[in-house]
Formats: structure tokens, C-alpha cells, sequence
């Protein structure tokens, strides 16, 4: 006989779970008894929505799902952030709720929450376990369910009482189940693209791997196809490729954006193609698009779902991409659209030549710094704001799993994602880019960074205000500043505080040292770059 919070993590132990992140509650107690002596490392956050986007992080990492506990109530709120963030990113998550004893349900008691009606619209699957005897076949069904098609989010609530009573239930076995790749429609679509006379790959979404990265880049030199990557997925090719031309994100290169437009032929591989990535549907017209359009995707509701398709595949896009290369193992002789190619790759070089800003300390010099001086293996992770601009526009990205990013826009993202990369890859350096106000959103899991021994390099850019808002807010309502202004705390201060290094950067030619000194300490460390308050997007400034 075992008590459910046992089951359970008997049950994680046989999924493969080694590490899991959490807030703690006295709603699943017995589930942190159950993990006391399981070998899982369980990781003691601040704050739930720090758990859950470590959670998320973790699965980007890993392919895996990532694990997190939170209480019932406020701990569920706190959390929903982190399954935003893997819902809209395709990531693998599994988030365990600690739940009133389901004895006493409908009477509103103390942090009662349907977490049916609650996650709904945000996860892929949400239920609550009421009998301690389904316990493994339901978390079972939550690891297969986040993993299948396309990735994403699972919840399930854990009533107290049913995690404290006792069952001799078995551990559920067997693999997860993984459909089979749809690869005999690949010919036909390799064939459609050869026929076109300006094809562009769009490439990104789940499913991702170094032998994938691979054989994008066989791909990419046989058939002289050109290929960009959707919104923080610059990771999926080394962005030094003769045929990578940039990046389809929020600040997009015009002449990028136009070359979508100009295309004949579109292969989305792994893509949903979605709003960011088509400048709000304005680059392809979802009615009436003028390019052939082929579509590679691990979920069938997601091919069609905003254009229609002239061919299909239902494929991870790892498999499709390495079974792609596989079909034109010989260079394609003479392509048509050579110059096409080499018009695209030209432009990007362009694009990423670094462009002066105002002020003594320049984000465009910073990141083309830590783009030239950082091994190729270096995890750059971020959240939400202006400053990622120059990060997506300036650095180069040379191989895959070095990039974690939400393409949900989630600010305070970069630094718990820093923290679980840190755990992760200790023998790899980490840095997150974060704004001053994204990064205040989760500075607290500093001290949780300290007591797991996770020693990420934090480049805080410091302009004194919510700096996205600020420029929308100059544009629709100039000289109208309202609720965009940010005090702020001495960064390198709090650092020591927390037991970690701390160096202010007021002029560029400070930075390198900084570095350096940051890297040689050996602990979790904080970089404050002070940016002159004008500067607001690269190519956007007040005044200017």
C-alpha cells in the first residue's frame, strides 16, 4: 500500500522526470513526501509564476515535459502565466495543483477553484484526479496528452484527500505512444517547391533537434532554397549559413517582410504560421493567398486552420526535414532562383550590421559582442520588451537549444528560463537579456537561482520605463507620458544581496570587464547596463 503523493512520484520516476519545480502547500503535502526520497530534485521557487515558466523552460530544453507544483487558489493564479507561455509556444508542460479534499467541492471553500473552467481556454487537457486508484493512469494520459501532436500544456488538480489515502494501485506501464510520421506526402510537396521560381522555408514551431538543425542546413545548401526561421526559433539553423536570411519576429526587416510577400511558394515546416510571423495575416492573405503554400505540421487541426494548402503533411518537423534532406542528397544543378537566394542572404547581412543609438552604453555594440565572444553552445535566454529587438536583430545564433524565448510575449520570462537552463546545462554558459521592467517581474528567483547553484549571467538594460509601451504610447498619444515610468533598484546591490555578483555599466567600453568579472565569479550574477532614457527601439529614439 502506498499513499497517493507516493503513486505519483513512483509514477514520474517511471515517466523519466529527474527534476521538477515548485512552490510548496500544505494542499499536496503528502505529493512533496512522495518526492522526498524518489531521487527527483525538486526545486523550491519564489514565486509560482516563476515555477511554472521554469517548468516551461525546462521542456523547451528537453522535449520532455517540464513538471511543476503549485497550491490551490492563488498558487493555481500565480501559475497560469507559465502555461500561457507553453501553450502558445508548443512546449510539453504537466502543471500538478493541490486541491481542496473534493468531499467538501461546491460549498466555496477556503481557495476552491474549478480548475476546469479556469484552464480551459489554456491548456490542453485539464482534470481532476478524485480517486487515488486512476493516479497513474492519469498522469500517464497527461505526460501522453503534452507530448502528442502538437505540444502543449496539461493540468490536473490533486484533491488532499485523495493524495493522502493509500491504495496498492500498480504504476501504470508502457511507453508513451508516438504516431507515425506522415513522410510519403513529402515527395510531392520537395516536388511543388522545386517548381517554384522564388520558394522561401519558413521553419519553426515544436520538434526540434541538433540532427534536425542538420539536415535544415543539407537542405538548405542542396537545393539553394532560401530559409528564414518564425519568431524566436533563430536557434533551428546557424544563422551563418549561406541561405539563412533572418527571422520573421515582431520588429521584422522590411525588405524581409516584402520577400514574404514576393514569394511563389511557401514551405511551413513546423510553423503555425501565425500572426507575428505574417505582420497580423498582411504579408499572405488568409483569403486569397498569392503563393503556393505547403504545409508540415505534428497536428492535422493545424494545417488549414487560417490558410488554405496546395499539399500536406501531418510530421514532426524533425522527421520531415531530415527525410527532405534525404531526397535531394545531390545539389540541385543551376537553381532557378539563385539569385533570389543570394538577394535574401544579402539582405540579412545587412540588416544585422549594427546601426548606432544614442548614449554612452550601446545595446547594439553589447550584443554583437557577446555574439562574437560567446561559445557556440551559450543559452541566451529572454522575456518581453524593446530590448529583445536587438538581441533577435544582432546576434547570431550558431546551433540549436541555445535560444529560449516566449513567442507568447511574456515579460519576466528570461530569468527563470535562465535558472532552469543554468540547472540543466551547468557545464554552459547562460545569459539572460531582460529589460528593467521585464526583469523586476521575477528578480525574486535570485534566491532560488543561489540555493540550487544555478549561475546564470543576468545583462539587465535599464532605461527607466516599460520601453514597448512608452514608443506605442509616442506614436497613438505623443507627449501624453502615462503609467510607463519605472524606479528602479541598484541591480549590482541587489545581486550581492542575494549572495551573487553585481556590476554597473555606465559607458560601452565597462562592459567586456563586467563580463569577464561576472563569468569568473561563479554564482548567479547581475550586469546593469544604464541606457540613455531616449533610446527606444534600434532605429527609434526620442528626439530622433
Amino acid at each position: 500500500m502506498r499513499h497517493g503523493g507516493k503513486i505519483l512520484s513512483d509514477q514520474l520516476v517511471k515517466l523519466g522526470v529527474d527534476r521538477v519545480f515548485s512552490v510548496p502547500g500544505e494542499s499536496f503535502l503528502a505529493a512533496l513526501d512522495g518526492l522526498y526520497d524518489s531521487g527527483i530534485q525538486n526545486v523550491v521557487c519564489r514565486h509560482e509564476g516563476g515555477a511554472a515558466m521554469m517548468a516551461e523552460a525546462h521542456g523547451k530544453l528537453t522535449g520532455r515535459p517540464g513538471v511543476c507544483f503549485v497550491t490551490r487558489g492563488p498558487g493555481a493564479c500565480n501559475a497560469s502565466a507559465g502555461v500561457h507561455v507553453a501553450m502558445q509556444d508548443s512546449t510539453p508542460m504537466v502543471l500538478f495543483i493541490g486541491q481542496i479534499d473534493n468531499g467538501h467541492t461546491d460549498r466555496e471553500t477556503f481557495q476552491e477553484v474549478d480548475y476546469k473552467q479556469m484552464f480551459g481556454g489554456l491548456a490542453k487537457w485539464v482534470a481532476q484526479v478524485d480517486d487515488t486508484d486512476r493516479l497513474p493512469e492519469y498522469i500517464a494520459r497527461a505526460f501522453r496528452l503534452a507530448q502528442s501532436g502538437r505540444p502543449g500544456p496539461v493540468v490536473l488538480a490533486l484533491p488532499e484527500n485523495m493524495l493522502s489515502a493509500a491504495s496498492d494501485v500498480p504504476d501504470f506501464q508502457g511507453l508513451v505512444a508516438q504516431p507515425a510520421a506522415d513522410v510519403g506526402a513529402l515527395p510531392n510537396i520537395l516536388d511543388q517547391l522545386m517548381q517554384a521560381a522564388r520558394p522561401l522555408v519558413v521553419v519553426g514551431g515544436p520538434h526540434w533537434s541538433p540532427a534536425a538543425q542538420q539536415a535544415l542546413e543539407r537542405f538548405a545548401t542542396a537545393t539553394g532554397v532560401p530559409v528564414v526561421t518564425s519568431f524566436r526559433r533563430q536557434d533551428y539553423m546557424d544563422n551563418r549559413h549561406d541561405g539563412f536570411a533572418g527571422d520573421l519576429n515582431v520588429g521584422v526587416n522590411p525588405v524581409l517582410a516584402q520577400r514574404v510577400r514576393d514569394a511563389d511558394c511557401l514551405l511551413l515546416l513546423g510553423t503555425r504560421f501565425g500572426d507575428i510571423e505574417t505582420q497580423g495575416y498582411t504579408l499572405v492573405d488568409p483569403a486569397a493567398p498569392a503563393q503556393t503554400i505547403l504545409h508540415i505540421h505534428a497536428e492535422a487541426d493545424e494545417i488549414g486552420r487560417v490558410y488554405g494548402v496546395d499539399a500536406q503533411a501531418v510530421c514532426q518537423a524533425d522527421h520531415a526535414i531530415i527525410t527532405l534532406a534525404a531526397l535531394v542528397e545531390d545539389p540541385v544543378p543551376a537553381p532557378r532562383w539563385s539569385a533570389w537566394t543570394a538577394a535574401a542572404r544579402a539582405d540579412y547581412l545587412d540588416w544585422i550590421k549594427p546601426r548606432e543609438t544614442p548614449g554612452a552604453v550601446k545595446q547594439e555594440q553589447i550584443i554583437r559582442w557577446l555574439s562574437d565572444h560567446l561559445p557556440g553552445d551559450a543559452i541566451l535566454t529572454n522575456g518581453a520588451g524593446n530590448y529583445a529587438a536587438w538581441l533577435h536583430r544582432y546576434f547570431s545564433y550558431k546551433q540549436y537549444g541555445t535560444q529560449l524565448a516566449p513567442t507568447s510575449g511574456s515579460m519576466g520570462y528570461g530569468f527563470p528560463a535562465a535558472i532552469a537552463a543554468s540547472l540543466r546545462h551547468p557545464d554552459r554558459p547562460v545569459v539572460c537579456l531582460a529589460g528593467d521592467g521585464c526583469f523586476q517581474m521575477t528578480c525574486n528567483e535570485m534566491s532560488t537561482a543561489v540555493q540550487h547553484g544555478a549561475t546564470p549571467i543576468v545583462i539587465v538594460m535599464n532605461n527607466g520605463r516599460y520601453g514597448t509601451i512608452r514608443m506605442h504610447q509616442e506614436r497613438n498619444y505623443p507627449g501624453r507620458v502615462s503609467g510607463t515610468v519605472l524606479a528602479n533598484p541598484d541591480y549590482a546591490a541587489l545581486a550581492r544581496a542575494y549572495g551573487g555578483f553585481g556590476a554597473t555599466v555606465t559607458t560601452q567600453d565597462q562592459f567586456a570587464e563586467a563580463f569577464a568579472a561576472a563569468r569568473a565569479a561563479g554564482t548567479v550574477a547581475i550586469i546593469e547596463c544604464v541606457l540613455d532614457p531616449a533610446v527606444l527601439a534600434p532605429g527609434a529614439s526620442l528626439g530622433g
